[in-house]
């Protein structure tokens, strides 16, 4: 059995969810000064944001996504153990690492700081590929995105096997009520 259950952590998901909206909404300059996204972000090479200093529409737009994520995901937590662990976040989990993880990938292999990719269209070693200077995801390739991204992309992953750690318990639980009720 986890240490830290599959609830717990998607209930604190929800509320940093609901947090981070907050910020976006509210005072977007914070989440962009935070200690973890200027490591995170520097380490990997990541160029700082420059969006973040005053409140925007499209700022507005990403806090209201994430209050209804985090308002939906705390409202899913009420439902069944085995309608929650089964079936909804036993597919939804994946599916958020999955897709966290695309993030986090592209901002940081399609990024400034990219393996694939030198700031010179050349080298000794013949031509190398080169970004567009103005792809349409330009503005996923920063401190921000990546860090938001990766802590979504381990939080992801820990729900994802706690609940896979979980499942046998709830099974168990499942057939001992089934059980009882036909004797």
């Amino acid at each position: 059995m986890a240490l830290i259950s599959a609830r717990t952590i998607i209930t604190s998901l929800s509320l940093f969810h609901l947090t981070l909206a907050y910020f976006f909404l509210a005072s977007p300059k914070t989440i962009n000064d935070q200690a973890l996204v200027y490591v995170l972000g520097a380490s990997m090479g990541m160029p700082d944001v420059r969006g973040f200093e005053v409140q925007s529409p499209a700022l507005a737009l990403v806090a209201v996504v994430l209050a209804l994520l985090g308002l939906g995901d705390l409202v899913s937590l009420s439902m069944p153990d085995d309608v929650v662990l089964l079936y909804h976040w036993g597919t939804q989990a994946p599916l958020r690492f999955t897709f966290s993880m695309i993030l986090v990938v592209y901002s940081y292999v399609f990024g400034p700081s990219s393996p694939l990719f030198s700031g010179s269209a050349t080298s000794n070693r013949g031509p190398r590929l080169s970004p567009s200077s103005t792809s349409t995801g330009d503005g996923l390739k920063n401190r921000v995105v990546f860090t938001l991204m990766f802590v979504e992309m381990c939080s992801w992953f820990w729900v994802w096997i706690t609940i896979r750690e979980e499942r046998q318990a709830v099974v168990e639980k499942l057939a001992k009520e089934h059980g009882e009720h036909q004797h």
